[in-house]
This record gives C-alpha cells, sequence and structure tokens, in this order.
C-alpha cells in the first residue's frame, strides 16, 4: 500500500510540474494572423467550432446561470420538466378514471402559452426559447416515428380476417360520414380560418381526415383497462380501430401527396410510388421478414443485433416515405405493420420500443404541440362557439356513424352505442394528423388549436360514456329481475 501510494504522488507531482512549465513557457505565445482574422468568423457563427462564454454576472452564480443558459443545458433542462409534469398529469388522471395519455396531453398544453406563458411569460420563454424548439421537434419526432412503428405492430392482421364483415362495415362508415361533414364544415371555416394561399381542396379534404381519425392506441389501452379485450365487442371495436386507422392513414397519404406536389402530375407520381412501396413492403418484404425471425438466434447479443437491425429497418422507411413526398410516419407504421405475427416478437418489442418511446420521447411530442396550442386566440364568443360546432360536428359524425353501422350489422342498440363511443377516442393519433398539417401550413393556429381541444374532448368523453352505458345495462338487467320477483310474492 504504502509503495502504490509513493508511485500516485510521485505521478502526480512529476507531469503536475511538466505541465506547469508547459504552461508557463508558452504564456508569452501569440496566434497567427490567419487564425485571429478567422475568430470572429466562428464567434458570428456559434456552434460551427468551439466557443468560449464568459460568465455575466461574475462569480460562481454568474458561470452557473451561463452555462444553464447554454442549449445543451435548456434541452436538458426541458426534458425534465416535460417528463416529470407529463407523468405527474397522467397519475392524476389515471386516478379520476381517464387514460394517462390525456393527462400527458393535457400537461404539454400547459406547458405552453395558454397556462404557463400566461400566468408566467418569463419563466416560458426562458424554458422554451424559440431557438431551441428544433431540437425540441427533432427529438419528439422520433419519438412519434417509434410509435407508429409500435401500433403497425400491434395491428393483427389474422384478427381483422376473422372480423372482417362487420369491421370493413362499421370502419368505413365511421370514416365517411365524419369526413362528409369535415368537408361541409369547411365551406364555413375555409374563408375565416384558412391560412393564405391554401387552396380550398386540401383544407377541407384535411379537415375531412382529422374528423374521421380514431386513435387505435388509446382506444386498445381503454379496452385493456377494463377488462374488455376478449369480450365481443372489444374484438369488434379493436378490428374497427384498425381498419380505420389503415383507411385513414391511406386518405391521409393521398392528401398530403396533393398538397405537397406541384401540380397533377407531381401528386400522381407521388401516389404511384406509394402504392409500389406499399406493395414491396406487404409482399416481398413481410414474408422475408417471417422467414428472418424463425431462425433468429437467442442471447443479449443476438437481441442487440437484431434492435440495431430493426431501426435502421424503421427509419429507412420512414426515410423513404418522407423523400417521395408523404410523410415519414406512414413509413414507420407500415414497417410495423410488416412485421411477423409471432407474439414472442412483438413482445419484445414493445418492452423495448413502447416504453421508451412513450414515457421519454411522447411527452415531448405533447409539450411540442402544446407550445403550438394557443388558447388566447379563442378571445371571443364567436370563437367558441365555432369550437363547440367542430366538436359536435365530430361526435356527430363518428359516433353516430359507427352506431348506425353497428346496429344494421346486428349488433344490439347497446352495443352500438358503446362502439360508436370507442369509436370517437381520438387521443395521440389525432395530435400526429393535426401536427402534420401545422407543419404542412394547411391549419392556422386558430383552427389548429380548436382541433386540438375537440381531440381532447372526445378523447376524454370515452370513458364517462362508457360507464353510463355499463351502468344503464345494469339497470335495465336489474328490472325484469325485480319485476319477476314481485309476481313471485304475489
Amino acid at each position: 500500500m504504502p509503495k502504490n501510494l509513493f508511485f500516485y504522488v510521485a505521478v502526480l507531482l512529476v507531469f503536475g510540474t511538466g505541465i506547469w512549465f508547459i504552461l508557463r513557457s508558452g504564456s508569452h505565445l501569440q496566434p497567427d494572423a490567419a487564425v485571429s482574422a478567422a475568430a470572429p468568423s466562428a464567434q458570428a457563427h456559434p456552434g460551427v467550432g468551439p466557443e468560449v462564454k464568459k460568465a455575466s454576472g461574475g462569480g460562481i452564480v454568474g458561470t452557473l446561470v451561463d452555462n444553464l443558459q447554454s442549449p445543451l443545458s435548456i434541452l436538458l433542462l426541458q426534458v425534465i420538466i416535460i417528463v416529470a409534469a407529463a407523468r405527474l398529469l397522467g397519475a392524476l388522471f389515471h386516478k379520476i378514471g381517464q387514460p394517462p395519455v390525456i393527462g400527458e396531453m393535457v400537461a404539454g398544453i400547459l406547458l405552453g402559452p395558454s397556462l404557463l406563458g400566461l400566468v408566467a411569460p418569463g419563466v416560458q420563454t426562458f424554458l422554451f426559447p424559440v431557438a431551441s424548439l428544433g431540437a425540441l421537434r427533432m427529438l419528439s419526432q422520433i419519438g412519434v416515428i417509434l410509435f407508429m412503428f409500435v401500433v403497425g405492430i400491434e395491428l393483427d392482421v389474422q384478427h381483422l380476417r376473422q372480423k372482417a364483415h362487420a369491421a370493413v362495415m362499421v370502419s368505413h362508415a365511421s370514416i365517411i360520414v365524419p369526413f362528409f361533414l369535415g368537408c361541409g364544415s369547411a365551406l364555413l371555416l375555409y374563408r375565416s380560418l384558412a391560412p393564405a394561399g391554401i387552396p380550398f381542396s386540401a383544407f377541407a379534404l384535411f379537415i375531412g381526415v382529422a374528423m374521421s381519425i380514431t386513435a387505435f392506441p388509446v382506444l386498445a389501452r381503454i379496452l385493456e383497462e377494463r377488462r374488455m379485450t376478449r369480450s365481443h365487442l372489444g374484438s369488434t371495436a379493436i378490428a374497427c380501430a384498425a381498419v380505420d386507422d389503415v383507411t385513414a392513414w391511406c386518405m391521409l397519404a393521398v392528401v398530403v401527396a396533393i398538397v405537397k406536389a406541384n401540380g397533377l402530375g407531381g401528386s400522381l407520381l407521388t401516389i404511384g410510388l406509394t402504392l409500389l412501396f406499399i406493395a414491396a413492403m406487404l409482399f416481398g418484404i413481410k414474408p422475408l421478414a417471417s422467414r428472418l425471425v424463425r431462425v433468429r438466434p437467442e442471447g443479449q447479443a443476438a437481441s442487440v443485433g437484431l434492435l440495431a437491425i430493426l431501426f435502421s429497418f424503421v427509419f429507412a422507411s420512414a426515410l423513404f416515405t418522407e423523400m417521395i413526398g408523404i410523410h415519414a410516419l406512414f413509413g414507420a407504421f407500415l414497417a410495423g405493420v410488416c412485421m411477423p405475427p409471432d407474439s414472442g416478437l412483438r413482445h419484445f418489442l414493445r418492452e423495448r420500443l413502447e416504453t421508451f418511446s412513450s414515457v421519454l420521447l411522447l411527452p415531448l411530442f405533447f409539450a411540442f404541440t402544446g407550445l403550438r396550442t394557443q388558447m388566447g386566440l379563442l378571445a371571443d364568443w364567436q370563437s367558441w362557439m365555432i369550437c363547440g360546432g367542430i366538436v359536435l360536428v365530430a361526435i356527430a359524425g363518428k359516433l353516430l356513424g359507427s352506431m348506425g353501422a353497428a346496429r344494421w350489422t346486428g349488433m344490439s342498440w347497446g352495443d352500438s352505442f358503446s362502439l360508436g363511443v370507442l369509436m370517437n377516442t381520438r387521443g395521440l393519433v389525432e395530435l400526429i394528423v393535426l401536427n402534420l398539417g401545422y407543419d404542412l401550413g394547411i391549419l392556422s393556429p386558430q383552427i389548429f388549436t380548436m382541433l386540438v381541444l375537440m381531440a381532447l374532448i372526445t378523447t376524454f368523453m370515452t370513458g364517462p360514456l362508457l360507464q353510463l352505458r355499463i351502468l344503464l345495462g345494469r339497470r335495465e338487467a336489474l328490472v325484469p329481475e325485480l319485476g319477476g320477483r314481485s309476481g313471485t310474492r304475489v
């Protein structure tokens, strides 16, 4: 022990003294003129090269404050606050019988200008400076891409085939009716709420798609929490929501292709490439993936290698759909659909991807959406009336369209109503669609805020309406029983 201590002290003294002599010897040196001339250019473009910052306040406190204002520090602070707020609000909403995702959506809005920016604008500006939103947006997009991949994985094609009759009928009715009502609403909304330069066709088609969305993952979680997954109603609802999601995303891809393409020829090219991509994924990649999974080795190293391959595949699919003119999310969703129906693989992927994306990355997406949602834009009663009308149209189209089609297929009125309520759930998937419309310039900030409120309200009402239906069903079941007992007594 003394020998090791002597060696340690000797190394520190020798090399420490050497470093001191080097610094003292070079203290009189000056940089070349060429390097000096390049310094202002580097300062003019921070982030290109190393940057030395001086503490504005002086001392330890000033240094800490300056370091806290660096881009990385701001991003880390944002992540900490967003994740904490999302978990807190998610747990609170779970206690009142709502899916935690609603609390996370609300947390994102509360961190934006609608509450934090109103109560403490200085704090909100410090936490979310404009310069930091680019990094926050990119991180949130990665989370949404992984989320859409998991949504595609959870799509059970075999289950859809078993429920094809009711699923196709109900899901397409739950799309076409709200799509029609959304396009009709666009006639009234276009002049006052559409951004300048956006043609009516693009605005109307997008409003129609936004009204037609069902949040398949949120619906599945609601059924799982209420232990309804294996019931006839639950299995039918999952099949209908899955068909709804696939159809709505295909419609959205067409709308995005039309909006982003230059002219009819460009949109036809994009749609043609999209169809070729879908065919290649379903008839080429999907069978190949099934064969590869059958022979995959076991072990930690194999799991890491499989994850690396899957990440590359997901992001390559997302990149391709982004390049051909539709959104990267469609490629990620289709990559998930191509995964083989292997329960072990699905559990493996959900365990590693879903938890990471839902706990860390998706709250960033909610916060980024909240920063775009400005309740202050609904400053007069006319705006709130329009917002209320949008919510009513969305509920009427989705709930009544699903309910009518379900009743036509032979379901009881009670189950038809429950199915309509479930299909009216929009949640996170609606926010993804709305952000896409905002990024494309189709939605103005005011109509974006109204549609975000519509997504929150339609998702929030699912739990209470389902509970009301259960209570009414129990009451109906008790009435004949009570009547029979009274007759016996007589």
